[in-house]
């Protein structure tokens, strides 16, 4: 929620800390999410020399570089350091791969055996190479650039996990949690706390602002699933970091809740909410910016199919969401084909 926040000059100085503080910027902070990715042609070259993509996750060079090549190239307001949400279960000895054209494929966590044999000491040693990355990234921007770090939400890494990869129904992860809740709540329970580890330790590392990604929150169900396995992971997090770090500002990004997302802000105590492209943006001005900074939510194939579009649907956003705490972003994830012109056309309006 938004409260006093730290009020030093970095604040001030800060586009995006000054938002998710509470304020209105004379011009809208702007960051897009997978902004470091495939759409750059500098990201494809290290991608191919790299030799996979967990090798550039653990690499804190190639990892710092990629984090910085948007910043070079559009000066964004924010860098988001260049990982993936799934390093959590790799971490606790959790097979992971990445299929070309499929995705990530774990080793299925389905019984109590598995889960003791999760080795939860071995997060921070296991991921010390993102921690680099953060430290070495953090020298190289501008003073009024915002460096975030990130993790999955329990939910959404857990759905991974339980599943073996993505997935279309969701059948395996809902009906374990359905059927066997105190197994699945110990699993949520393990990432809760590990969550929490993971983010202090990008906080200690450089990180300015942290972004927890519900990228499944959708599929919950409205009989009590979503407050359980979205709402109050999320919130034990959120307590647990500003518990240790009382003024870092917690980005929550429960993509699809649709008009759940007045509930998640009002119980999670976030401080700024990522609203993906389908939420209607009165809506957000009404019922969400007035207690948290709104974050979006331009639907990133309209950024990528027509430009004269997505400068239109840009001033609308602004228009509604632009005097109060704001910080411009997609609905989602920039898609890999999103033409550089349209990136640049979009940045110029939002700065314009």
């Amino acid at each position: 929620m938004i409260t006093e926040q730290q009020t030093n000059t970095d604040t001030a100085k800060i586009p995006i800390l000054h938002a998710l503080a509470g304020n209105s910027n004379e011009t809208p902070p702007i960051w897009l999410m997978r902004q470091a990715g495939r759409y750059l042609s500098e990201y494809r070259q290290i991608r191919k020399d790299a030799g996979g993509f967990l090798n550039m996750c653990y690499s804190p060079s190639l990892a710092s570089e990629v984090t910085l090549q948007p910043i070079r190239r559009f000066n964004f307001d924010a860098a988001i350091i260049f990982s993936d949400i799934l390093v959590i279960p790799h971490a606790m000895g959790v097979g992971l791969d990445y299929i070309n054209g499929e995705g990530p494929v774990l080793e299925k966590i389905t019984s109590d055996e598995r889960i003791d044999k999760l080795k939860i000491d071995n997060i921070l040693p296991h991921l010390e190479p993102v921690f680099e990355a953060l430290r070495k990234t953090k020298k190289e921007l501008p003073e009024k650039t915002a460096l975030v770090g990130f993790a999955g939400a329990p939910w959404t890494v857990a759905t991974y996990m339980v599943e073996g990869g993505g997935s279309k129904q969701f059948a395996e992860v809902k009906t374990l949690a359905y059927n066997n809740p105190v197994l699945f709540e110990r699993l949520i329970n393990i990432l809760v706390d590990s969550t929490i580890t993971y983010l202090c330790a990008q906080v200690e590392a450089g990180a300015q602002v942290l972004q927890i990604f519900d990228s499944w929150a959708a599929v919950l169900a409205d009989d009590g699933s979503f407050e359980k396995w979205c709402i109050e992971p999320i919130a034990k997090i959120v307590s647990g970091v500003k518990e240790k770090y009382p003024n870092i500002p917690i980005i929550g990004f429960p993509k699809g809740a649709g008009l759940r997302y007045e509930q998640f802000i009002h119980k999670t105590g976030i401080d700024g909410v990522g609203i993906d492209y389908s939420v209607p943006l009165k809506f957000a001005a009404d019922k969400l910016q007035p207690h948290v900074c709104v974050q979006g939510n331009m639907d990133p194939l309209l950024l990528a199919s027509d430009k004269n579009m997505a400068v239109k649907e840009a001033k609308r956003i602004i228009s509604i969401l632009g005097d109060g705490p704001f910080i411009f972003n997609l609905g989602h994830g920039i898609v890999p084909h999103t033409p550089i012109e349209h990136v640049q056309a979009l940045i110029k309006t939002v700065r314009g």
